[in-house]
């Protein structure tokens, strides 16, 4: 680990039912290092998704404050983080969202093109977002030849294919064999702590064998984030 990445202070959700409110996130305190993997794990309910989604910059918190890179936000509006969306934050869900009628090189360049590159270089950076993840003899292919696995591997390239810092994925595996799971959260390592370009990335998951592959694990409960230490080495 060389330096912070993310930063998250105070960060609060509640969110109204009837006449009620929800308390999701309270007080909510969490930092990412440059080339770590941080998998967030808690009760089904805990506010998991929601604190994601704060960090993503798709839903505004009520109160606290989010620093990534240059980008200082937590409370403002979604509607102006565009530029925070498109050049630091890349997602990976657990259904792939893969464009079926494209080859997977023109699923990772399409998504480059939205954010404004040119054709040529959006091809360029999906070739090699695509070798990165051990799919480089696979480029004319279409999602219904691949299994679930490579299919998610595309959806990583997609998302580290613009050069973004931070990976944000939500249960990554859900809808994946134990095999390929496996497959998955190892090329997360490697990605994390590649020496050349590592990138950092949270991860939610509910499966602790996958979560003890991590660096670190968050424990995240009634809307609290439980004290935690790093995993020692050797685990994997």
């Amino acid at each position: 680990m060389t330096s912070c990445l993310l930063s998250a202070s105070g960060i609060r959700k509640s969110f109204k039912i009837g006449k009620n409110r929800l308390d999701v996130l309270k007080d909510v305190d969490l930092s990412v290092e440059v080339g770590e993997l941080v998998a967030l794990m808690g009760p089904s309910g805990s506010g998991k998704s929601t604190l994601l989604n704060i960090v993503g910059g798709l839903l505004k918190s009520d109160a606290g404050q989010i620093t990534l890179g240059e980008h200082e936000y937590g409370t403002k509006n979604p509607i102006h983080l565009n530029d925070l969306r498109r050049n630091s934050i890349g997602w990976i869900f657990q259904n792939f969202n893969l464009l079926e009628h494209l080859s997977i090189e023109d699923n990772v360049a399409f998504t480059l093109t939205l954010s404004g590159a040119s054709i040529s270089e959006a091809r360029k950076k999906a070739k090699n977002a695509l070798e990165r993840v051990g799919l480089g003899d696979r480029l004319k292919f279409f999602p219904q030849q691949l299994s679930g696995g490579q299919n998610q591997r595309v959806s990583i390239a997609r998302a580290i294919s613009g050069d973004r810092p931070l990976l944000l994925a939500d249960e990554p595996t859900g809808n994946l064999d134990s095999e390929s799971g496996n497959t998955i959260v190892h090329l997360f390592q490697e990605l994390c702590h590649d020496s050349h370009n590592p990138i950092a990335l949270l991860m939610v998951t509910h499966d602790p064998v996958l979560a003890s592959k991590a660096d670190r694990i968050l424990l995240l409960k009634n809307g609290q984030l439980l004290p935690t230490s790093p995993l020692k080495e050797g685990v994997n």
